[in-house]
């Protein structure tokens, strides 16, 4: 199983999202990376965030970006 450039970016737009509070959010800006901005669209279509260019961490993208840290931090240890 190999993993696509599209899940990556989508991967690298919620590890943005600090976990500590969930008043904080992120906007992607119109310059930023191209595959970054269609990620954010992509989180957005999946209920993850709550607006296309970022936003807040839904409820479902805070379990998956808690989840996701935590498996990042067992793969760099």
């Amino acid at each position: 199983m190999t993993i696509k450039q599209a899940l990556i970016d989508e991967l690298e737009v919620l590890l943005q999202f600090p976990l500590d509070s969930t008043q904080a959010g992120i906007k992607i800006h119109q310059n930023a990376k191209e595959g970054l901005i269609e990620a954010a669209q992509h989180l957005y279509d999946k209920g993850l965030i709550s607006q296309e260019d970022g936003g807040y961490l839904t409820d479902l993208g805070y379990e998956a970006a808690e989840h996701l840290q935590h498996a990042l931090r067992i793969m760099t240890s």
